[in-house]
């Protein structure tokens, strides 16, 4: 008589409902965690819109955040690398006091006027609150592994309303083009449900209107691919520029509250020298305006060198709503030099 065996989808359950559960805390947490930080982060644009003399608090709000950091978080300064370092090879428990100090130190970066994005902060919550999970459950490193992903995952799918884009950023975020297959279902969950999650809490999005697509041609998919090539080489001189001013100035300031002092002080400076705020903050209303008409090449200039400079002295925020700005400003110019071109050619 052959032995019954059970279906193998049976085997399965107590695995799929114990990172169901893990992922359904992680969501709760993150989620919530990013609508205070966006709730915050947009009564904060508020003041400083309103009041324009805050630009001059920028240095002194920099040196309190650098000395947060400097006396409070060291262990955690590293911030986005340190989530991948313990991915990758876990040591640590993420210490909680990330949360607080990237929270802090990013509002206060808007309240002034530094020109940093907000994902970089959602990130490191998101991974330091499943890292706390993963202290209290007592997991193994391989489960703790995925949870610190999936917390990246609801940070990254929280703060922008994209569950999707999300998940595929916390299971790429050792390498890309490489994923973690026995994370899929806990950074997927976790994303999809902690972008509810700040629904709940009423977190309202910023909605881009794309208009008509076009149909598919030989030229469009050509200048597609040129722009592609364009907008990449642009992150890249955003990223590198970013990293060489950081190395320069923890080089030459070994005091680190100075540097975004100084970081702040160029900042404010410029905005005078300018007469604008155009370039500080996250940069929402030109984004939206970039969608409307074209905009001057010197949006996209100015947009770079003001985070590269907020981002490279030390200020506290993320990387990704600056380049959205930038990607915006350039794309038009480029669809008009790339069609003409074309064109011509």
């Amino acid at each position: 008589m052959k032995k019954f065996r059970q279906p193998e989808q049976i085997d399965l359950l107590p695995y799929m409902g114990k990172w169901l559960a893990l992922a359904l805390l992680v969501a709760a947490l993150t989620g919530s965690a990013s609508a205070f930080f966006l709730f915050a982060l947009e009564r904060a644009t508020f003041i400083r819109e309103t009041h324009p003399w805050l630009i001059w608090l920028l240095p002194l709000a920099g040196f309190a955040v650098g000395l947060a950091y400097h006396a409070f978080g060291k262990r955690v300064e590293a911030g986005n690398n340190l989530l991948i370092d313990e991915i990758h090879d876990p040591k640590n428990t993420i210490p909680f006091r990330m949360t607080p100090l990237v929270l802090g130190g990013t509002v206060m970066s808007h309240l002034f006027g530094a020109s940093v994005g907000r994902e970089g902060t959602a990130v490191q919550m998101g991974g330091s609150l499943a890292d706390q999970l993963a202290h209290h459950f007592k997991v193994d490193a391989q489960t703790r592994r995925v949870l610190i992903m999936a917390g990246i995952s609801a940070g990254f799918a929280s703060v922008f309303g994209t569950p999707l884009a999300g998940a595929i950023f916390g299971l790429e975020v050792l390498a890309i083009g490489r994923m973690r297959y026995d994370a899929i279902l806990p950074c997927v969950v976790a994303a999809v449900l902690a972008d509810q999650v700040g629904l709940w809490w009423g977190v309202r999005h910023t909605h881009y209107a794309a208009g008509v697509i076009p149909p598919l041609t030989g030229a469009g998919l050509l200048a597609t691919l040129c722009a592609g090539v364009v907008f990449g080489l642009a992150g890249m001189v955003f990223a590198n520029a970013t990293h060489k001013l950081s190395d320069v100035v923890k080089a030459r300031v070994r005091y680190a509250p100075i540097r975004p002092f100084l970081g702040g002080l160029l900042v404010a400076l410029a905005v005078s020298v300018l007469g604008t705020q155009r370039y500080i903050g996250l940069g929402i209303p030109v984004i939206l305006e970039s969608f409307a008409h074209q905009l001057p090449a010197s949006d996209f200039v100015g947009k770079l060198v003001f985070t590269v400079v907020s981002l490279g002295s030390g200020f506290k925020g993320g990387e990704v709503t600056p380049l959205f700005f930038m990607g915006a400003t350039l794309s038009l110019r480029l669809r008009y030099f790339i069609f003409s071109s074309i064109s011509n050619a």
